[in-house]
């Protein structure tokens, strides 16, 4: 059973996350009119705001729980780029590892969203800027050289792939050396990509990248059961989870196989960036000694917590805590 102190015990851990960064950036516009151009909203401009997503993502919510990031990542030397190196310094993220490439821009989701009084703003459309050509070998080399000095350093390195390509084979082999060498906690959220990551000590998906994967459809726990059996199996994995929506997750660790439902947290406005969550929160749970089980509640409880907000978003530990009071989850 979950206690306060699980929660208090999230602070003061070092995480390097490795990863594809993003700006997100959200246009917010009043609707005036349909367009005479086409069966669209005219939108008349009232606000921009940007939030760093991703692999940033993640590391902002570790810092937002007490711990400390660090980020091994790439960026180009641009605007966007900028703007996503001062919003990680905003959030207390080190960018000493934040690597420029003069040659791709920094990748991009930009948002638009309708502002309708009264209501949540909805999106119109998104528009990705994104360049997914194999990254420059010497920026790799410089990235290997940065990793050889940051591994030794932390509690847990927190693989966030969202193949854009920076977390090439070769990367991921060298991180997985050193977190081997030095006993370091490696947790995974890879967006569907499961091979590279084979050995990893906790491996994140949801129910369609789990069903990609093992190419079938898991429709009731039993189902969910033997693909997560699969998976771990084939990939070697000490722990794996797959978060079900509205269902909850499922998690198959040593201690045996574990279906938790949804936290009834109320209406989902957006669903951006919870698996972020979910993966900060449980490697930061993992780093402090807790099961899988804990952690995964843990992670669970914070991640209902950022979809009930637009765009990406943090949960800091009294909110955590509170939500925690306030569903029965607390011993």
């Amino acid at each position: 059973m979950i206690t306060l102190e699980h929660v208090a015990q999230l602070a003061n851990r070092r995480i390097l996350v490795v990863g594809d960064v993003v700006l997100d950036e959200y246009l917010y516009g009043k609707p005036e009119r349909l367009s005479r151009e086409a069966a669209i909203p005219v939108l008349e401009f009232e606000q921009r705001r940007t939030i760093p997503g991703g692999a940033a993502n993640p590391a902002a919510n570790i810092t937002a729980l007490g711990s400390t990031a660090g980020i091994v990542a790439l960026i180009g030397a641009d605007q966007a780029g900028q703007e996503l190196a001062n919003a990680l310094h905003k959030r207390k993220v080190s960018t000493t590892g934040l690597l420029r490439d003069e040659q791709r821009p920094t990748t991009t989701k930009t948002r638009i969203l309708a502002s309708v009084q009264l209501t949540v703003a909805q999106q119109v459309a998104r528009l990705d800027k994104v360049d997914r050509r194999p990254v420059d070998p010497d920026l790799e080399d410089q990235a290997i050289e940065l990793l050889g000095q940051l591994i030794p350093q932390v509690d847990a390195v927190l693989c966030s792939d969202y193949r854009v390509g920076w977390l090439s084979e070769r990367l991921i082999q060298h991180i997985q050396q050193l977190c081997q060498q030095y006993q370091i906690l490696l947790t995974v959220d890879s967006q569907g990509r499961f091979e590279p990551y084979a050995g990893a000590d906790f491996l994140k998906c949801n129910l369609g990248e789990a069903e990609a994967w093992l190419g079938q459809q898991l429709r009731d726990d039993q189902q969910v059961e033997q693909g997560l059996q699969r998976l771990r199996d084939q990939l070697k994995l000490a722990a794996v989870v797959i978060t079900r929506g509205g269902a909850g997750f499922s998690l198959l660790d040593p201690a045996g196989m574990h279906h938790i439902p949804a936290v009834p947290i109320g209406e989902v406005f957006d669903a951006t960036g919870a698996g972020d969550t979910f993966i900060a929160t449980a490697t930061l749970s993992l780093c402090a000694g807790h099961s899988p089980l804990i952690a995964a509640q843990l992670a669970n409880t914070a991640a209902a917590l950022v979809v009930r907000r637009i765009g990406v978003a943090t949960v800091s530990p009294n909110e955590l805590q509170s939500a925690l009071i306030q569903f029965g989850q607390i011993a």
